[in-house]
């Protein structure tokens, strides 16, 4: 292995060398911050773009983002490129949804969620005059869990048990071993509604019923910053990243898969990509699914803490089925975001996380960016995505024969509710499967979100920023602390800051 790279800068010593692996939001903003303060920086990724999941898939004049497309907290990325000497208006441009999105629920009600606070309470009283007072109560409630949750707790490391005893008292006071779907239900009667306050964890891979109480923060979180989305499609979020890396001196490499973490005993010392070459570094910095680092990139017997039989007996979040597509006409009164309730909801969650049952009913989210950004679809067209969360594949489903039916389901579906006559008119196709998280994702059982976000598997029982058992090995993204979703990634960057040493240390 050829010695860590450092190059020499004007005045000072060599530059120490941080590889990180992979190029997912978290492991970009990590790669930049690390430039800022003072790293010679290679990301290694795996795909021939950056992003991972949030890629894109450009077909027959179409483009698709890959993964995630709903922007929150948009002050933390404006603080990422503050802290590397830059403005975010600089590569990227955001613009807010009004309204965020909306719900369709299986009897045709409808609810259009929105920053707007008179807005929301006349959404509320349609639907249920009687929970417009539980509303304004519970989104009290959302602004404490805010407070302590996301700008608390969410911000800093929990690298000790004593970090996790200094949180107890909060995490009673906040009910956070309730469920969010219990919280909600202190305040609100209507099911409907309740299913609106409470259905976020979903975006980040967590069951509303057991995912814990303190996410009612993204109620405040949405309402007061706003949902946003990127012109040119997320994609150009992770581009914009990569030109900030770039302008410091950084470097951001593609095919470059990692197959090992090179160890001097339980010290990380670089590491060996898929085609044999080995690249030394002073720091590491995994991206890759936490699980996937831990059980794949590193030899048992290095690992104590991280075990095979306790990543066996840990929980994962559910997958994905997503439909990419593209239309030869425009669908005027869809919106950019819906939500299409099934008439399940407790039921088909339990099967999709509990028994991992591939039902016959689906809920669906559908993307439809078209409406913000024309640039996405040839003109008078439409690009469409439509995602159903799935069991993953510790349900054993066989997805090669199953994803065509499956397919077809969800275009009747969408035919049958806000796409009439959908199969007339669609052009141009794709599909996503829990194989290809499996496959192209490194992800353990095809999980979309890595670890599922319970209560004990998060913060101190997540795996931790910088790694228990292996000394110079940091963690970054939706498997470690604290968790998945932009906001969170992006923030388990910045996290970084309190546990890997300035590169002075180094000298």
């Amino acid at each position: 292995m050829t010695a860590p790279l450092r190059h020499p800068v004007p005045g000072g010593a060599p530059k120490p060398h941080a590889v990180v692996i992979g190029s997912g939001f978290g492991g970009l903003a990590a790669a930049a911050r690390l430039c800022a303060r003072g790293y010679q920086v290679t990301v290694l990724e795996k795909l021939d773009q950056p992003g991972g999941r949030a890629r894109m898939f450009r077909q027959d004049g179409y483009a698709f983002d890959a993964g995630p497309t709903i922007i929150t907290a948009p002050f933390v990325l404006e603080e990422l490129w503050q802290f590397c000497g830059g403005k975010l208006g600089d590569d990227v441009r955001l613009v807010p949804m009004e309204p965020f999105y909306r719900l369709q629920f299986h009897d045709g009600t409808t609810f259009d969620a929105s920053s707007d606070p008179e807005a929301m309470r006349r959404e509320i009283a349609r639907l249920s005059p009687g929970d417009v007072a539980g509303y304004e109560r519970f989104f009290a409630r959302s602004k404490t869990l805010y407070e302590i949750g996301f700008e608390d707790m969410g911000t800093v490391p929990y690298s000790t048990l004593m970090d996790l005893i200094k949180s107890v008292p909060d995490i009673v006071r906040l009910q956070g071993y309730r469920s969010i779907h219990a919280l909600v239900s202190d305040y609100i009667k209507d099911e409907r509604i309740r299913m609106a306050l409470s259905f976020h964890p979903l975006f980040i891979g967590g069951n509303p019923y057991s995912a814990s109480a303190i996410y009612g923060l993204i109620a405040y979180l949405e309402r007061t910053w706003g949902v946003h989305y990127a012109m040119g499609g997320t994609h150009t979020l992770a581009q914009g990243m990569v030109r900030l890396i770039e302008r410091q001196g950084g470097q951001v490499r593609f095919n470059a898969e990692v197959s090992e973490i090179t160890l001097d005993g339980r010290k990380a010392t670089g590491v060996r990509l898929a085609s044999g070459e080995t690249i030394a570094a002073d720091i590491v910095v995994s991206n890759a699914d936490a699980a996937w680092t831990y059980r794949k990139l590193l030899p048992p017997q290095a690992r104590s803490k991280w075990s095979d039989a306790k990543l066996d007996r840990a929980r994962y979040s559910m997958s994905l089925f997503v439909w990419y597509f593209g239309t030869d006409k425009r669908f005027e009164d869809v919106p950019h975001h819906t939500i299409l309730m099934g008439p399940r909801y407790k039921g088909l969650l339990d099967d999709i996380f509990t028994h991992k049952v591939l039902a016959e009913d689906f809920s669906l989210y559908l993307h439809r960016p078209t409406a913000t950004d024309p640039s996405m679809a040839p003109p008078g067209c439409d690009a469409f995505y439509v995602l159903s969360p799935v069991p993953n594949l510790a349900g054993g489903q066989d997805w090669a024969s199953l994803s065509e039916g499956y397919r077809k389901a969800i275009e009747n579906r969408l035919a049958e509710t806000i796409l009439p006559d959908l199969g007339k008119h669609v052009v141009t196709s794709k599909i996503m499967t829990p194989n290809d998280f499996r496959d192209d994702l490194l992800s353990v059982h095809g999980a979309a979100f890595g670890l599922e976000p319970v209560l004990l598997q998060s913060a101190y029982f997540r795996p931790h920023n910088k790694s228990e058992d292996i000394a110079n090995l940091f963690m970054v993204g939706a498997g470690t602390h604290p968790g998945a979703g932009l906001p969170g990634v992006v923030t388990s960057a910045r996290i970084l800051d309190e546990v890997i040493p300035h590169a002075h240390t180094f000298a």
